[in-house]
Formats: C-alpha cells, sequence, structure tokens
C-alpha cells in the first residue's frame, strides 16, 4: 500500500511567483514511523524498529530521509497551554481592505511575526484569514487586539470567536 500527500505553500516567492507544490511518496513503514513519532517523537529508534518490523539501521535511515524531504519538519514538547498562564484562546477572523497578492503576503508576513499569534490560515468564504491567537487572560487578548493587531495595515475588519472549550485537541496528522 503506497500513500501520496500534498502539501502546498501559500504565497511561496519562486523565481515567477507561482505556487509552489511538493509531492512526497510515503510508503506503508514510512507511514507507521510516523504515526508512532506523532505519538511519541521521544521513543527510541530501536522501540521504532521493532514496531515496523525492520532493524535499527534501516528505521533510522528512513527517518533521516524523512527529515531531509521536509515530511518530518521538527521535534517539540506539547506544552499544557493552562499551566503556563495561557487560559484564553481566540479565533480571529480577518477581512482585509485589499487582496492583491502583495497585501496577501504582508498581511502574512506581519501576523505571522507576533508571538501571540499561533497560526495563520488563508480560508475561503466570507474572511480572507483566520488567526489563532494565545492569551493569558481577556484584557490582555484586548490589548493585543489594541495594540498588535490594529497595527497590521490593511485589516478592514475581524471577528473574534473565544475559545470556551476545547473537547478535542490532536496534533497528529491520519495517515490510515
Amino acid at each position: 500500500m503506497e500513500f501520496r500527500f500534498a502539501h502546498v505553500c501559500f504565497f511561496t516567492e519562486t523565481r515567477n511567483m507561482k505556487l509552489v507544490f511538493m509531492h512526497q511518496d510515503i510508503d506503508e513503514i514510512d507511514a507507521a514511523i510516523l504515526e508512532i513519532l506523532q505519538r511519541d517523537s521521544t521513543i527510541s529508534i530501536k522501540e521504532i524498529a521493532a514496531e515496523v518490523g525492520l532493524s535499527a539501521t534501516p528505521t533510522h535511515e528512513r527517518i533521516r530521509q524523512l527529515e531531509e524531504r521536509g515530511v518530518i519538519r521538527k521535534y517539540v514538547a506539547l506544552v499544557d497551554r493552562e499551566k503556563v498562564g495561557i487560559n484564553l484562546l481566540v479565533y480571529c477572523n480577518i477581512v482585509l481592505k485589499e487582496q492583491s497578492k502583495k497585501a496577501l503576503v504582508d498581511f502574512e508576513k506581519a501576523a505571522s511575526k507576533i508571538p501571540e499569534v499561533l497560526e495563520v490560515t488563508s480560508i475561503s468564504g466570507t474572511y480572507d484569514y483566520m488567526l489563532k491567537i494565545a492569551a493569558a487572560d481577556i484584557n490582555a487578548y484586548n490589548d493585543f487586539v489594541m495594540n498588535k493587531l490594529a497595527n497590521i495595515p490593511n485589516i478592514g475588519q475581524y471577528h473574534s470567536s473565544i475559545v470556551l472549550c476545547e473537547t478535542k485537541k490532536e496534533t497528529a496528522y491520519p495517515l490510515k
């Protein structure tokens, strides 16, 4: 069994300014390795090898190749946000005044530089973008809106939705 995934890079600048599409071929063993690492990236090569039915050397080589191809971007620790004082999550939908390519790229760059902004997503429909924003509390979010978001040029409107409860929160992509 073989899996094919496509990753789209939004507004990646190339010589002729076209969107860049990268395709990665992932076989069943690579998919199994990725599922294991998404569950726990601290697991040893030896344990991964045993679970996928290979020896340690070819397993390590597959992981190295997945890293080199950019399938595995990085390894991180998942932090409990409330235990570090981040008690408010907000999805903020943005409408830009102008939708030229330059305006879109400028907005993406400006929003991506702000530490409280966890995600910048271009969306279809009524809004141009959805930002995922982390704040200590509602006062910190208001400060963010007044002193950071309001300073990004070209924002026509924004609509904030406060997260009341996270029923499901997953970082692993389903590969099967």
